[in-house]
């Protein structure tokens, strides 16, 4: 204690005034002096024994703190008495518990991006190595024309597919990031779902489906026009796959004081009863998933709708078809 600058000088100014004190009380008394003398002893003890208690107690939490530092968040100083050391403890532990918190969080996140970049090499390992393959076909200067020409459209195939891949994961990371602004403009649910259907007409043509959509033409959500429709179109692109040749599809929309809704139905194959809690999660095939899929358009979809004030629910019938319920919850003010 002595080595502290700070409590060495709280001693010299103490013995000095006690010191003082005493040679002007001899003037009156010698009685005096010695009492005056006493005191400031006295006085003079009690301060420095307070003050290296609560240098003792700063230190213990110097301690708790250089422990904190090197992860160890399981200590607990708090207690229940009054007093600036008591409130400094508590605040103390309040902040251990956000760090602990955090340090949880950035722990699962770890886990999320390692698990995500095992997902993603997955992913591109397949095309990657097909190209690898059918390139290698391609330098044999004895490959027959019409083998070329497949070869050659097979990876332009793979390329597209890397291609939406990447594209889609960026725009998933920028969504996970927070780093879009999506705007609240109001939108014309029927427009929008007539723009999403533009790139499946062919798709739905060729296997010879139906599509009916019903309701009002005045009705409309809040959110962002192109994100919402990059939802929309994974979502009905997830039915037009799933529902065999001749099948049909039907979309309704409609609109409420709570809430727009949109619900996009086919009569496919449905989707397994184990697979429904996950089919929302990014990398997830389900058991009747095709062999070209990828899992994350419904990822995608689930990710946009949901950071717009919105959710998505399924309903789906092995053998009969697969309901998803889009709603869309309108902004309150109180």
């Amino acid at each position: 204690m002595l080595r502290n600058k700070e409590f060495k000088q709280l001693l010299l100014v103490m013995g000095g005034v006690t010191i003082l004190g005493a040679i002007v009380t001899t003037f009156f008394s010698t009685t005096a002096a010695f009492l005056t003398l006493f005191t400031g002893t006295l006085l003079t003890v009690i301060a420095a024994t307070y003050t290296r208690w609560r240098y003792k107690q700063i230190e213990e939490l110097s301690g708790y703190l250089r422990k904190i530092t090197a992860g160890d968040y399981t200590l607990d100083v708090r207690d229940n008495k009054e007093g600036e050391l008591s409130i400094l403890k508590n605040d103390i532990y309040k902040v251990t518990l956000k760090l602990s918190e955090q340090s949880a969080i950035l722990q699962k996140d770890k886990i999320k991006l390692t698990d995500a970049i095992s997902d993603i090499s997955h992913q591109l390992k397949t095309p990657i190595t097909s190209m690898v393959v059918m390139a290698d076909l391609l330098s044999e200067e004895e490959l027959p024309t019409e083998k070329r020409k497949e070869f050659t459209r097979n990876i332009q195939v793979q390329l597209d597919r890397i291609d939406w891949l990447v594209a889609s994961l960026l725009k998933l990371s920028k969504i996970d990031a927070g780093s879009i602004q999506f705007k609240k403009e109001p939108i014309n649910v029927k427009k929008l779902i007539e723009k999403a259907l533009g790139p499946l007409l062919i798709p739905m043509e060729i296997k010879e489906q139906t599509l009916r959509i019903s309701g009002d033409e005045d009705v409309t959500l809040t959110g962002d026009w192109n994100w919402t429709l990059e939802a929309l179109i994974n979502i009905v692109k997830n039915c037009v796959e799933h529902t065999p040749e001749g099948g049909a599809l039907k979309i309704s929309f409609s609109e409420n004081a709570l809430y727009t809704e949109i619900i996009i139905k086919d009569n496919g194959k449905g989707i397994q009863k184990e697979d429904l809690p996950y089919i929302f999660k990014r990398f997830y095939k389900g058991k009747n998933a095709s062999e070209e899929s990828v899992g994350i358009g419904l990822a995608m979809a689930h990710s946009i709708i949901t950071s717009q004030n919105g959710t998505i629910d399924v309903k789906s019938i092995v053998g009969k078809g697969t309901e998803f319920q889009l709603k869309f919850y309108k902004q309150t003010s109180i």
